[in-house]
């Protein structure tokens, strides 16, 4: 199973769809899939999306990650 944040970005115009733009983190796909190295990259994944929904998740995870750099 892989999770996918997506922020999708809709413009109308006269009541029709003009545009879209989907924006995805193809980094965090890849270190699921275990295609990237995430030790020395910045990525946080679902995880991100999940903090904005629950303020009370820690967020220091990247922070912890580079000290042990």
């Amino acid at each position: 199973r892989v999770e996918v944040a997506l922020v999708v970005i809709v413009h109308f115009r006269d009541g029709k769809l003009a545009h879209e733009h989907i924006y995805w983190d193809q980094a965090s796909v890849l270190a699921q899939l275990g295609l990237i190295d995430v030790a020395t990259l910045p990525v946080c994944g679902a995880d991100t999306a999940r903090k904005v929904l629950d303020p009370s998740l820690p967020v220091n995870a990247l922070i912890r990650r580079a000290a042990l750099m």
